[in-house]
């Protein structure tokens, strides 16, 4: 299977190529882990720990296959040490302190890890042989009006909660490292990808509407929505990796792809609502029902929030593959082969990607 991905996409251009990934334990880290392991890419990993347990990169036992390290991107030193040891062609940061709900209940920890580990990630670049850079933040990172209009990337950043400050931050402190120290084509490349509310198999975390559905439903019990009428730009965790992927190979060619991306659902002129996307987890999943939370909220939610994708599409010519139908059934399956073939887990997943690519080269996505 390695090789026929490898023969399909991006003409080899992961082939050999050194990848530092930060926060790789993760959700999304592990995708992208074992897509560019598929790829034949020299992977090293930074991440805390392990986020969650059940831990998706463990289910994947991605840990034999790469350069695997624990350490905080709060530790600078921890950086440059990588960095000098394995000279990375390219970073992908996803390091974060990811959740809303607990940058209410450790706001300085989230300021220091979301805002200063990044700080840390683009100083020790500036001494390093890293080419390009991407770096992820979040669809939150703008500030939030509660339009029904799309955000688009020169849109103002903000954040009210902690969380999308914090990103937003982030995405301020890119951009200023950018301007004062990587201006010209012999400086690193470097791009802000935001992304959407990502869903796919292996998410374990808490206060996430697709893991909690499976905690209860695999329970036959009732999940509880905080507001099942919020809108939210969901799609399958391989979109916004295939758009780093894509953001990648150009940046190596031409400077002027350093810039800021969204990578939203291409389905937002039907923007969906949480209790609907619950509704098709139920139908996928063959049981199960939701209620209303009566439990009252301590902190503040965004209840509309939509990306405009568009310079995605006409610039990289990238676009979302599956539709939310074929992510949900995508998502679920891969949930009901865990829980009922778990020998096969890594196979099932690696054939998850090979599916995508074939689905995106069906729609001529991804001829690189």
């Amino acid at each position: 299977m390695r090789n026929s991905i490898v023969e399909m996409i991006f003409k080899d251009f992961f082939n050999k190529k050194t990848i530092l990934i930060t926060g790789h334990t993760g959700f999304i880290g592990s995708w992208l882990t074992l897509w560019l392991k598929l790829l034949n890419s020299k992977i090293i990993g930074l991440s805390l720990d392990y986020p969650t347990q059940p831990s998706l990169f463990q289910t994947l036992q991605l840990e034999k296959s790469i350069h695997h390290y624990f350490g905080n991107i709060n530790d600078i030193q921890t950086i440059k040490k990588l960095l000098k040891k394995y000279n990375p062609d390219i970073v992908i940061h996803l390091a974060a302190q990811p959740l809303v709900k607990e940058s209410y209940l450790s706001p300085v920890d989230t300021f220091q890890t979301n805002i200063m580990g990044t700080a840390n990630l683009l100083e020790s670049l500036r001494n390093s042989s890293v080419k390009s850079c991407i770096i992820m933040t979040s669809d939150k990172c703008y500030k939030n009006l509660e339009s029904t209009r799309a955000y688009v990337e020169d849109d103002p950043l903000g954040g009210n909660d902690p969380y999308s400050a914090s990103k937003g931050a982030a995405e301020i402190i890119t951009h200023s490292y950018k301007k004062s120290f990587f201006e010209t084509e012999q400086h690193t490349r470097i791009s802000t990808v935001r992304a959407g509310n990502v869903i796919g198999g292996g998410d374990w975390a808490s206060d996430r509407i697709i893991p909690d559905c499976v905690r209860h439903f695999s329970q036959n019990l009732p999940v509880f929505l905080r507001h099942p009428d919020s809108v939210r730009p969901f799609q399958y965790v391989l979109e916004p990796i295939s758009g780093i992927l894509r953001l990648t190979v150009k940046m190596w060619s031409d400077y002027s792809f350093a810039d800021s991306w969204n990578f939203g659902p291409s389905h937002i002129r039907k923007p969906t609502k949480v209790k609907n996307v619950v509704d098709m987890v139920i139908k996928n999943w063959g049981s199960g029902e939701w209620k209303t939370s009566k439990t009252e909220l301590s902190f503040k939610e965004s209840k509309f929030l939509l990306l405009n994708s568009q310079k995605a599409s006409k610039k990289l010519y990238w676009k979302s593959v599956f539709d939310l139908k074929t992510t949900i059934s995508e998502t679920v399956n891969w949930y009901k082969t865990f829980y009922n073939n778990p020998k096969e887990i890594i196979p099932y997943s690696e054939n998850c990607i090979l599916s995508y690519v074939k689905k995106a080269k069906e729609i001529k996505l991804m001829d690189m």
